[in-house]
């Protein structure tokens, strides 16, 4: 029954699942809004119809509130569980993904000095927010956040670095 392609959106479905033990496909939105869209961004349409398609292969199961609105809530099965582990075990081979509509415009010859205040501005705001969130999470590390987080932090650096002498201001 699990004969199914499993993406990194089902995977992201399964640990989200695996981490808070149900969860509606709101909840996993909600979820990849606040934590995991910081360094993989899943379209929220896939949020909401992974976990049924996951369902009906086996790897979750789905149970339906009594009443009110009836939300549908999945739980992981001893078969979610072990996709879940055995890519967790495997190797991450595949390149990190770059995607900036910034430097695309820049490489086609855009003008890059508003381009770079803007950007600027935007990585300096997500810089901050990542390191006001890692000083919410010094104390609780749930589950690799942390880690996660230093990763983003280095690269938000590395991005106001860049775009300030791209537009040609100090770094701060």
């Amino acid at each position: 029954m699990t004969g199914i392609r499993l993406t990194t959106t089902s995977y992201i479905v399964l640990g989200l699942i695996d981490q808070f033990g149900t969860a509606t496909p709101y909840d996993l939105k909600g979820v990849v809004a606040t934590w995991i869209g910081n360094f993989w961004a899943p379209q929220h349409t896939q949020l909401y119809a992974e976990p049924a398609r996951l369902a009906g292969a086996g790897y979750l199961t789905e149970t339906r509130e009594d009443g009110g609105r009836r939300r549908k809530q999945y739980s992981l099965t001893e078969a979610g569980s072990h996709a879940l582990r055995t890519w967790l075990g495997e190797p991450a081979t595949e390149p990190t993904e770059l995607r900036d509509v910034g430097l695309l415009k820049v490489y086609f010859g855009a003008d890059p000095g508003p381009i770079a205040a803007q950007r600027l501005l935007a990585h300096r705001d997500k810089l901050r927010a990542y390191e006001d969130l890692a000083e919410q999470l010094a104390s609780a590390d749930p589950s690799g956040a942390l880690s996660v987080l230093e990763a983003g932090i280095g690269h938000e650096r590395e991005w106001v670095r860049y775009w300030s002498r791209l537009a040609g201001q100090p770094e701060e």
